[in-house]
């Protein structure tokens, strides 16, 4: 199958205020942000990638505009990849939001948290999940088992579908990190995803490169990476 580079929108000004953006219009890149974003053509520069999907929300498009114009990409846009809908939680402090009983669910049960108003954690995952294993197909079938292809979503989003990657239950998806602009890659084959990287905000992509032969779906045993133990 493809390998798939999960990218998190760059900060955005919701990021830097404290503030849970959720599904709110209207929020963009603040000038941190706008760097990272700037970034990307570099970063990936030596990646050749087949297509690009991304979440609805415009801190995303603001992310990848100009990496998909540069490219020559028609960016498809899933509701799928969308942020966590926070229900009565959009628009509030974090700070605020840390006195609510709710939070530690969401921090030490998030599979059991459903946000007022909103969605369910696990509900985001099945929803993500689905759409990454589909468009996953759809592009291995379009460009080949070695294509590289993109989404740009949200944090939590993005955790949700690693720990899916990892089998790590959803209970353990707040273990992971994923920062503004930072790229967490996942090959899917047809025994198991095998995640390459999590939460890389530096310039090395020479892992991302398509394999010189056909990807294995089998583990490497006693931790070699090259032919022989």
């Amino acid at each position: 199958m493809a390998t798939l580079i999960l990218l998190r929108h760059a900060r955005s000004a919701a990021n830097g205020s404290g503030v849970l953006a959720g599904r709110s219009p209207g929020v963009g890149l603040d000038p941190t942000g706008n760097e990272q974003a700037a970034g990307l053509a570099g970063r990936l520069a030596e990646v050749p990638i087949s297509s690009l999907v991304r979440s609805p929300l415009q801190r995303c498009e603001e992310t990848v505009r100009e990496f998909a114009a540069a490219r020559g990409l028609d960016p498809v846009v899933d509701e799928r990849l969308s942020e966590v809908d926070y229900g009565e939680w959009t628009g509030r402090k974090v700070s605020e939001l840390t006195g609510e009983s709710l939070w530690s669910v969401v921090q030490q049960h998030p599979s059991a948290a459903v946000f007022p108003g909103g969605e369910g954690l696990a509900h985001v995952q099945a929803r993500a999940v689905a759409a990454i294993r589909e468009h996953d197909a759809r592009v291995s079938a379009e460009f080949g088992p070695n294509a590289v292809w993109v989404v740009c979503s949200h944090g939590d989003v993005i955790k949700s579908v690693l720990a899916d990657a990892l089998g790590v239950h959803l209970d353990g998806f707040q273990r992971i990190v994923v920062d503004p602009c930072s790229i967490s890659v996942v090959r899917y084959t047809e025994t198991r995803p095998f995640v390459l990287k999590i939460n890389d905000t530096g310039s090395d992509v020479s892992g991302l490169l398509p394999p010189k032969e056909a990807a294995s779906s089998d583990a490497v045993v006693g931790g070699s990476t090259g032919a022989s133990a």
